[in-house]
């Protein structure tokens, strides 16, 4: 009775555009610093923040890619993105999924999952903060000695901890920490050689010049850019306009996986949402349509599965793999019956009901590569 109550009200809460947070308000929830530095704070750390720089690196191969990257945009429901007149062309270029979902509402517990395998309730765009015993997709890499970054545009320097920055000449929304996934996990913001690899657009372009970029990226373009303060055809404009570049450079484009969607619909109380695979994908599977169904835990399942690493425990254990990994890793994905999945509404968590513990994760799940990280269990034992 509880879950359907909780789906009828996720149900509304999508139709009417209402934001869950202000239908379902937690009094409850953790509170949090809001970390604001002033512009002069900003100048002073910007000018000592320390930078990545992964040039002349050994990669590790993977198993059918040795780059992944992740790209998110914002809030469209799946029949406007798939007709925009940009994405349609990219789609030509790559794979359609139309079976991917998102997992919830608003937008941060969905870029908290996606490098985690967990929301914790969250279900407003708050501050928060993960503590140092939750693990995410950087202790995976790090296992294997796989190189990693982020590339958020218009965040004002590498390592910036702020809730926002916004633009300095119109007062625009820019960059904001709740579209920064893992700048909220302790485990990454504790860690000074950790936190250099948390970068801008500009490093982005200047690791591509100088042919240093990492194995694995999540980015994120602005407000405006990633639909969120525009249109979904702002942002099929800018993806198009962005991955153009890309595709055509060799260096880019050999044996890389770049993985275009979105983080949310806009009304749509399914939560299904648009995701493109492009880049070095193979000549008999551009301009295809995938339908098995995938949400955005399989983007550490399938980034599991293609470098043979170990699970988090969480949402990642289970959850499909891009068939275009599973066809040579061996990987059955499983069959998901849809007809009555509404994925609009968080269930109760840490993030948002203090008399919540966070969850333990499930030391004998097994992965798409493979059993947990042994620090894991180590450390949850």
């Amino acid at each position: 009775m509880l879950k359907l109550i909780s789906l009828l009200i996720g149900f509304i809460a999508a139709v009417s555009g209402t934001p869950l947070f202000g239908i379902l308000a937690n009094p409850f929830a953790p509170k949090f610093s809001t970390i604001q530095p002033s512009n002069p704070e900003i100048t002073t750390a910007a000018a000592c923040a320390p930078t990545s720089n992964y040039k002349d690196i050994e990669y590790v191969c993977g198993n059918v890619f040795d780059r992944i990257y992740i790209i998110f945009l914002e809030n469209a429901d799946y029949m406007k993105a798939v007709e925009d007149c940009h994405l349609k062309k990219l789609q030509k270029k790559g794979i359609t999924l139309c079976n991917y979902w998102a997992l919830t509402h608003t937008s941060e517990p969905n870029y908290i999952a996606a490098v985690g395998g967990d929301y914790y309730g969250l279900d407003t765009d708050d501050f928060v903060r993960l503590p140092e015993r939750v693990f995410s997709i950087v202790d995976l890499l790090e296992y294997r000695n796989i190189s990693w970054a982020e590339y958020q545009e218009h965040m004002p320097f590498t390592g910036y901890q702020g809730f926002e920055y916004k633009n300095q000449c119109n007062g625009a929304n820019d960059y904001v920490r709740k579209h920064n996934p893992l700048i909220m996990y302790d485990s990454v913001t504790n860690n000074a050689r950790r936190l250099s690899n948390i970068k801008n657009f500009t490093e982005l372009y200047s690791d591509v010049a100088n042919r240093a970029l990492p194995q694995w990226a999540f980015i994120t373009c602005n407000m405006s850019n990633g639909g969120h303060d525009t249109t979904v055809a702002k942002a099929g404009e800018w993806a198009y306009n962005f991955l153009d570049q890309l595709l055509v450079d060799e260096y880019c484009f050999h044996k890389t996986l770049l993985v275009l969607t979105f983080d949310e619909v806009d009304r749509n109380p399914k939560n299904r949402v648009l995701a493109l695979l492009l880049g070095d994908i193979p000549c008999d599977l551009q301009n295809t349509v995938d339908e098995t169904y995938y949400d955005h835990y399989s983007l550490l399942s399938s980034v599991e599965a293609n470098w043979d690493l170990p699970n988090l425990g969480r949402g990642d254990c289970g959850a499909n793999t891009f068939e275009v990994i599973a066809r040579t890793t061996g990987y059955k994905n499983k069959q998901v019956d849809t007809r009555f999945k509404f994925n609009a509404l968080s269930p109760p968590g840490w993030l948002a009901e203090s008399f919540i513990s966070i969850p333990p994760p499930d030391l004998n799940g097994q992965g798409a590569g493979g059993p947990i990280l042994p620090e894991i269990a180590r450390v949850w034992q």
